[in-house]
C-alpha cells in the first residue's frame, strides 16, 4: 500500500459507530451540554486533496527564513554549524530513533554503547573524569549543578555571572525557588566577570561560582583568577562552555573546574528553531556519585565479553523524590548520539580546524565591521566566534531590514541586557563565506547611512 495513512470510507465510519453503540459521531458528544459545544464551521480551509494539500503546504513553507534560504549571523546560543550528512544517516536509523531508555542491558548494547561513547568524548573534550550521558538541554544542565553544589556545599548562594546566557540564569532563577538558593549575579567590565566583583561577592557561604566560557558576549573568561576566588572558600567552580570551542581552547578541566556544563547543538545538531537539543554535565571523580541523570558504565559478561550497563544510578531518582539528587529521569540519547557522530567524523584535527575557522572568520569580520560609519566595536578583551557592536539605528529595525538582503543579523542584546540597547551580538561560523560577511558589511553601509 503506498498511502502514508490509511483512508477512512463512509462504510468504515458507519461500522465502527455500530460497534460502538451510536448513530452518529455527535452522539459521542451527547454528556457536554449544546450551550458550550461550537456551534457552525470552523474558519479553516475546506478539505484539499491529498496532492492539492501538499502544494499548499509547501507554499506556507516557502515563506519561512531560514539557515538555508538567508546567510545568518545569528548565534546566542544555537549556532549555524555545518553537519556532515553521515549524523543524519546514522540518527535515522530505526534502532536509534525508536530507542527507549536502556533499563535493560541484554537488549541495549548498541544504545548504551553509544551513549557510553558520547560520555567518553565529552569527558575529552571538556578535560574533566567522568560525563554523565546527556541533560534535556544547556541551561537546566547548568541549573542541575547549582543544584549539585549546593548538595556538596551544605551552603544555598550561588554567585552567577550576567555575562552567563540570559536563558541559562532565568532556568536558575525558576529552579532557586524550590531548592532554596540565593542567585546573585556578578555584574560585568568590558565584556568578561568583572573579578573585583566576584571577589567581594565570594564567601564561606557561597556555594557554587559559575561562569560561561566564551561567555554570552562571546568573550573569554579569566577561568584562573575565577578558580583561585572560588576555592578560597571552598565554593565549587562551574563553568558552561561551547564545546565547539574547546577544539582549539585550554579546556576548563584544566583550569581546576569542579562542573563543567553545556549545550551540544554545536556539535552535529540542527538549530531546529530553538530545539530539541542536548546538555552536557562534566565533572571530577570525587563528585561522580551525585551526579544528576544517568551514566552508562562499561563491564564484561560471563563469558568475559565487553558489555555496557547503567550505573551509579539510584533508584530513588524515580521512585522515591525525597532522596532523589536530580528532577530529571530521562535524556536526549538521539541528539546526543548525533553529538558523537558529528566528533567522531570530524575528529580530533577536524575540531580542531573548525574550531580556527570559527575564530579566524569572526575575527575578520569584525576587522571589516569596524571600518564602517555607524559601526562600532564595544569590548576590547579577548573573543571566540561572536562579538558585540553598537549601531547608530535600532537593532530592531536594522535587523528587519537586513532580511531584504537575505541576511539574518545577529541578536539584539537590549533585550536581556537594557544597557546594551543598540547593541548587537553576532556569530560568525564556519559557514560563513568571506562573500557572506561582505554582503552583511555592504548592507550595513547602506542602512545606517
Amino acid at each position: 500500500m503506498k498511502q502514508r495513512y490509511l483512508p477512512m470510507t463512509e462504510k468504515d465510519r458507519t461500522e465502527m459507530l455500530a460497534t460502538i453503540g451510536v448513530d452518529t459521531v455527535e452522539d459521542l458528544f451527547h454528556e457536554i451540554p449544546a450551550s458550550v459545544r461550537f456551534q457552525g464551521e470552523m474558519k479553516i480551509p475546506a478539505p484539499m486533496a491529498e496532492s492539492t494539500l501538499v502544494r499548499h503546504m509547501r507554499q506556507l513553507a516557502s515563506k519561512n527564513i531560514s539557515t538555508n534560504t538567508h546567510a545568518s549571523f545569528l548565534g546566542a546560543g544555537v549556532y549555524d554549524h555545518h553537519i556532515p550528512s553521515v549524523v543524519g544517516h546514522v540518527i535515522s536509523r530505526s534502532e536509534f530513533y525508536t530507542a527507549y531508555t536502556p533499563y535493560q542491558p541484554e537488549i541495549s548494547q548498541g544504545e548504551l554503547q553509544a551513549i557510553f561513547e558520547f560520555q567518553t568524548m565529552i569527558a575529552e573534550l571538556t578535560g574533566m573524569d567522568v560525563a554523565n550521558s546527556s541533560m534535556y538541554d544547556g541551561p537546566t544542565a547548568l541549573a542541575e549543578a547549582a543544584n549539585l553544589a549546593s548538595g556538596v556545599t551544605k551552603r544555598k548562594q550561588i554567585l552567577i555571572s550576567r555575562t552567563v546566557h540570559p536563558e541559562a540564569r532565568e532556568i536558575l532563577q525558576t529552579s532557586s525557588h524550590g531548592l532554596g538558593l540565593e542567585i546573585i549575579e556578578i555584574p560585568y567590565k568590558d565584556g568578561i566577570t568583572d573579578i573585583s566583583a566576584l571577589e567581594e561577592l565570594v564567601s564561606s557561604q557561597t556555594a557554587a561560582v559559575i561562569v560561561q566560557s566564551p561567555n554570552f558576549f562571546g568573550h573569554l573568561e579569566d577561568l584562573t583568577a575565577m578558580e583561585k576566588l572560588a576555592h578560597r572558600d571552598k565554593s565549587l567552580l562551574v563553568v558552561s562552555s561551547n564545546p565547539n570551542s574547546l577544539g582549539m581552547l585550554k579546556p576548563p578541566g584544566q583550569y581546576g573546574a569542579d562542573i563543567v556544563v553545556g549545550d551540544a547543538q554545536p556539535l552535529g545538531i540542527s538549530a531546529s528553531f530553538g530545539g530539541p537539543h542536548c546538555g552536557f554535565f562534566a565533572t571530577t571523580k570525587a563528585l561522580m556519585r551525585r551526579i544528576p541523570g544517568r551514566i552508562v558504565g562499561e563491564t564484561v559478561d560471563e563469558d568475559g565479553n565487553r558489555g555496557f550497563v547503567l550505573t551509579l544510578q539510584a533508584r530513588e531518582q524515580h521512585i522515591r523524590r525525597d532522596k532523589a539528587t536530580s528532577n530529571i529521569c530521562s535524556n536526549q540519547a538521539l541528539n546526543a548520539l548525533a553529538a558523537s557522530v558529528y566528533m567522531s567524523a570530524m575528529g580530533k584535527e577536524g575540531m580542531q580546524e573548525v574550531a580556527r575557522q570559527n575564530f579566524h572568520k569572526a575575527h575578520y569580520a569584525r576587522q571589516e565591521l569596524s571600518k564602517i560609519d555607524g559601526v562600532e566595536v564595544v569590548f576590547s578583551t579577548p573573543f571566540y566566534n561572536e562579538f558585540v557592536v553598537q549601531l547608530s539605528k535600532p537593532i530592531k529595525e536594522i535587523n528587519h531590514k537586513l532580511l531584504s538582503y537575505g541576511i539574518i543579523g545577529g541578536y539584539d542584546l537590549g533585550t536581556s541586557y537594557p544597557e546594551l540597547a543598540d547593541h548587537m551580538l553576532l556569530a560568525v561560523t564556519e559557514e560563513r563565506t568571506k562573500e557572506d560577511i561582505a554582503a552583511l558589511c555592504q548592507a550595513l553601509e547602506e542602512l545606517l547611512v
